[in-house]
């Protein structure tokens, strides 16, 4: 059965049609890249004028304003997961990351370190980790 018929466009071709015109997911590397070029932007922007950078004016505001969003987001991110909306997830993600970034910046840590830990505890139990830190 085709799906085109006239001026009507089923869903499924409609859907076809935007998965053509959406680029690919980017590898794992590229993701590295992605939070890399991020890393630079928010380095280069916080010594910026504040009334042109977002990340200029919460850097003046101080790490406790910088603190109080990454909180902001991460209720944010809890609440889209509870109510299901896998899109409102993926934007208050996005939101949360960005926020975490830029306190990262302020506290002079280097999302390489971040990598770093995380790999550290690549194939570690969970329960095995905690257990390690609070000795």
């Amino acid at each position: 059965m085709d799906c085109v018929r006239g001026a009507h466009v089923c869903a499924k071709t409609k859907s076809n049609r935007l998965d053509a015109l959406r680029s690919p997911a980017p590898h794992v590397s590229d993701m590295t890249d992605i939070l890399h070029a991020l890393e630079n932007t928010i380095k280069d922007r916080r010594s910026m004028d504040s009334t042109l950078s977002y990340v200029a004016k919460l850097s003046a505001a101080g790490r406790g304003k910088i603190a109080q969003k990454v909180g902001e987001e991460a209720v944010e991110t809890v609440i889209a997961a509870m109510t299901g909306n896998a899109a409102d997830v993926t934007s208050e993600a996005a939101d949360l990351i960005f926020h975490l970034m830029v306190l990262l910046a302020d506290m002079g840590v280097a999302l390489d370190d971040v990598l770093a830990e995380l790999a550290r505890r690549e194939g570690v139990s969970g329960i095995a980790e905690k257990a390690a830190r609070q000795q």
